[in-house]
């Protein structure tokens, strides 16, 4: 799919010291030195599931680059991998005026990103992104972690990039199926944050020609939702709408189904009824699933062990009504109400 994307757009992510610039540009990968500081020891990380040459453009431009690359998959976010990214820079000598530089999706970005927040107390970070899911999401916003005896994320800490650089051009490389789970985390932030984007998904005509305006708008809502709560005590949890279930069906299927098929699934129970009319026919336009065969008693149990649950109550998003939503604290009999039978 040829991204239909015609000029640099520089997005300004404000948190004070820790702010940062993400930059959306066609062939910016290949201009990469242009906007990171690749003049010294770079660690760069990939996996086996991204096509060679993107990582392969970033390290021809470093001046000291120590490439690695790891098995594709959630799998991957684990303490072995953490422990040997900090001990490959351990072994190349890296300072602390070295980087980390992420080429991948959500798995990549999240493990490099701890990484370089604890090599000697933090480094330098930037997230490459090559996915829609990460170019609309997780590669902005300073969450970084791994996965812990099947809970994810549980592990990890918030630390910002120095810099988001996206080209939209990875995107053609991207099958449908990934293209599609990437589309799920811009309906879910169109659903709680702005109806005019779930218009322009729901009424595409031509996803080629409207995916720039969908990420540009997906990351408008982010940067919003970030400078204003940047450590998730408050507003910032509406950015995990879909995620409590969604989390509890990828823990259960255990590699099945793609994060954002997941989301997809997880959003449609925490919706009104007029809203769940409308997003399941965008849903299923898009490929994504709109259910599975687990019922309340085998996710009941994944869902729980998610990271949000807080004593005796659990925050869940609800959408009442489209660019709408609330934050409900329910307890864990309450939350199976919402789970299909």
């Amino acid at each position: 799919m040829k991204l239909k994307v015609e000029e640099r757009l520089i997005i300004h992510l404000d948190l004070e010291k820790d702010s940062y610039d993400i930059v959306i540009e066609r062939g910016a990968l290949a201009n990469a030195k242009d906007y990171l500081d690749l003049d010294r020891k770079v660690l760069v990380v990939t996996d086996d599931g991204v096509p060679k040459e993107y990582a392969e453009t970033i390290t021809s431009q470093c001046k000291e680059p120590v490439p690695v690359t790891i098995p594709q998959g959630e799998g991957s976010k684990n303490f072995e991998n953490y422990k040997m990214l900090l001990s490959k820079m351990l072994e190349a000598s890296f300072t602390r005026k070295d980087c980390v530089v992420a080429v991948g999706g959500g798995v990549i970005g999240d493990l490099s990103g701890f990484a370089a927040a604890c090599y000697m107390r933090g480094i330098d970070f930037y997230n490459v992104p090559t996915t829609l899911l990460s170019q609309v999401d997780s590669s902005i916003g300073g969450k970084t972690a791994i996965d812990l005896d099947g809970v994810k994320n549980i592990v990890g800490a918030f630390y910002q990039p120095k810099k988001v650089l996206i080209d939209p051009d990875t995107l053609n490389t991207l099958d449908q199926r990934q293209l599609s789970a990437g589309l799920a985390e811009a309906v879910k932030m169109s659903l709680t944050s702005d109806a005019e984007l779930f218009e322009r998904i729901k009424n595409s005509n031509d996803l080629s020609a409207d995916l720039g305006e969908i990420i540009k708008g997906s990351l408008l809502i982010k940067k919003s939702v970030v400078e204003q709560d940047p450590k998730e005590q408050g507003l910032r949890k509406i950015l995990n709408f879909g995620h409590t279930i969604g989390h509890g069906i990828e823990a259960f299927y255990d590699g099945k189904y793609l994060h954002g098929e997941c989301v997809a699934m997880g959003m449609l129970p925490m919706c009104s009824e007029d809203v769940r009319k409308e997003l399941q026919p965008v849903l299923e336009k898009y490929h994504l699933p709109v259910s599975c065969d687990a019922g309340r008693e085998e996710l009941l149990p994944f869902i729980l062990h998610d990271k949000k649950m807080n004593q005796s109550t659990i925050s869940v998003i609800f959408v009442p009504s489209i660019g709408q939503y609330e934050i409900r604290e329910i307890t864990s009999e309450e939350l199976e109400q919402y789970i299909p039978q």
